[in-house]
């Protein structure tokens, strides 16, 4: 019994020690009616792009050159060399898409469904640096010492063609259907990508798709009788007047 009331009494005491506690500290919820949170124009700018780099220069020249194979510049308007994507792409492997940090990288690995995603034992930037290395090397061995950033377009063309059938082998059991997906994906998600991220360089994708980019507030424009409207597009860091951290 004196252990048990004992117990109680330190129980209380704690429970009142941490309700005092509490009610010292200041309220950090608040109720909002009949005006908007925030001032117009208040706003944090967005950390900056730190322009990180992984891939090597011989690196970035031959997956520079298969995005720009990708997305070319023609008639409609610039591609992935004037949107910056081999920038976008070199960041992101340098970063924790790069190490796969947010992703589930153990075992067991195996065949698996377009579904499931990448699946492979080694993070993408471990994959793209043996991917190119190994890209080089066939080109080398079919086109008399050459590598793939220093055949004319048609050529490459041929080789990415090759590789997204699975007609265009790769050395070092390198998937080269996989490699090719890879960087595709990777290729338009630099040419839409926020600027922020270091791709879609003056907004040409958005440009390109009528895309408007991260409005607030589209309610000036909802009643306009059908007709066509066309707005600048803004970026994350495209506000008027960002405040300084």
């Amino acid at each position: 019994m004196t252990t048990g009331a004992w117990s109680r009494r330190r129980v209380l005491a704690m429970s009142l020690q941490a309700t005092l506690m509490a009610s010292a500290a200041p309220a950090l919820a608040r109720t909002i009616r009949g005006e908007m949170p925030w001032t117009p124009g208040q706003v944090d700018a967005p950390s900056p792009f730190d322009g990180a780099r992984f891939l090597t220069p011989d690196e970035r020249r031959c997956v520079g050159a298969i995005v720009e194979r990708l997305i070319p510049s023609d008639a409609r308007g610039p591609g992935a060399r004037e949107a910056g994507v081999i920038d976008f792409i070199d960041n992101q492997l340098a970063g924790f898409y790069g190490r796969g940090e947010r992703w589930y990288m153990q075992g067991p690995f195996g065949p698996s469904t377009p579904e499931q995603g990448y699946q492979f034992e080694e993070p993408p930037a471990g994959f793209y640096r043996r991917g190119v290395a190994a890209l080089d090397a066939a080109c080398r061995e079919r086109h008399g010492g050459r590598v793939f950033a220093a055949l004319d377009a048609a050529t490459q063309d041929s080789a990415l063609g090759g590789m997204e059938k699975g007609g265009f082998d790769l050395p070092g059991g390198i998937p080269a259907k996989a490699f090719f997906t890879l960087v595709r994906e990777n290729a338009i998600e630099g040419f839409f990508c926020d600027p922020f991220y270091g791709g879609n360089r003056d907004m040409v994708g958005w440009r390109l798709v009528g895309f408007p980019g991260a409005r607030y507030d589209y309610r000036p424009y909802l009643n306009h009788n059908g007709q066509r409207i066309t707005l600048e597009p803004v970026g994350l860091k495209g506000g008027p007047t960002w405040n300084p951290r």
